[in-house]
């Protein structure tokens, strides 16, 4: 599946995700003790649904084919909404935001995986060496820097969930380039993301009910609170997705996947500003393994 060669805009598209969704990993780590992963989750894209049905009412106009092809949305609403996001949070109660997306920084050798086994797009062997090295880089950061953490096996809930979490995600960035959508809906970036995000919203719904009936978890209202829920709204969900969305199409899931691995450096960067969790002699190795992943695979 060949891709224009990246651009200016295409690179900007790709970058601005990683920026943002470090700030989301930051903000889902401070309000951990607030609100519990799945409600949070549902209250964030409950607040993008609101504003996204104010700039895609394209996507409600008959013969778009939201509903017609409701098993395409419901599937991207479920993978891109409601599982990977939840995921992530429900990962970030008990690991750090840097060692949660540098496990994330593990997507490329997923992408390639998904997309030969069920896309069959071939995988060259550039793209298997850079995907050891990814894969290297992951392992670090598991065992922590140590071999005899790693021959113990021992690991944190929230690295194993986030790993889950990069597999759904390299599912939902596949699925992306399928063609099966109506091209007026499809050219409205803000329509298609609102069929997506509608869907999403029940399935999060769904978890959050799940979560509460399982659980007796709290909720903590403050203002900092409120001001965190409409940034994970607007920036990680609305613009981060929009840019995500448009990269992908004219770059490919492959490349794509590779710009993900720039979120550690931003998540580094923010945990020290405001976490005080400052970077570890691991996560450089770690972060230099992955970067060599992104150098070999994309020669």
């Amino acid at each position: 599946m060949e891709r224009q060669r990246l651009s200016l805009t295409t690179v900007l598209l790709l970058s601005i995700p990683p920026i943002l969704w470090a700030g989301n990993a930051i903000i889902g780590r401070l309000v951990r003790d607030a609100m519990p992963p799945m409600t949070l989750n549902l209250l964030r894209w409950s607040i993008a649904l609101l504003i996204l049905l104010m700039l895609g009412r394209a996507a409600l106009r008959p013969g778009n084919g939201v509903l017609r092809n409701w098993r395409r949305y419901a599937l991207l609403g479920l993978l891109g909404i409601g599982l990977y996001n939840s995921m992530q949070y429900l990962a970030l109660t008990t690991s750090s935001p840097l060692n949660v997306t540098l496990v994330a920084s593990g997507v490329p050798v997923w992408m390639l995986l998904v997309g030969r086994l069920f896309y069959n797009v071939p995988v060259k062997g550039r793209q298997i060496g850079g995907a050891v090295l990814s894969i290297a880089g992951v392992l670090v950061v598991m065992c922590r820097g140590s071999l005899a953490e790693l021959a113990a096996l021992r690991l944190v809930a929230g690295d194993l969930i986030m790993i889950v979490a990069t597999i759904v995600w390299s599912f939902y960035s596949w699925s992306l380039l399928q063609k099966h959508d109506v091209p007026a809906l499809r050219a409205d970036w803000a329509a298609f993301l609102l069929a997506q995000v509608a869907y999403g919203v029940l399935w999060s719904g769904a978890l959050a009910s799940g979560e509460w009936a399982l659980s007796t978890p709290q909720i903590v209202w403050s203002w900092p609170l409120a001001f965190a829920l409409l940034y994970l709204a607007i920036g990680p969900a609305i613009i981060a997705m929009r840019c995500w969305g448009a990269g992908v199409q004219r770059a490919g899931p492959g490349i794509s996947a590779f710009f993900i691995n720039l979120t550690p450096l931003f998540t580094a960067l923010l945990s020290a500003a405001f976490l005080g969790e400052l970077p570890q002699l691991y996560h450089v190795a770690a972060f230099g393994l992955i970067v060599g992943g992104i150098v070999v695979s994309a020669r």
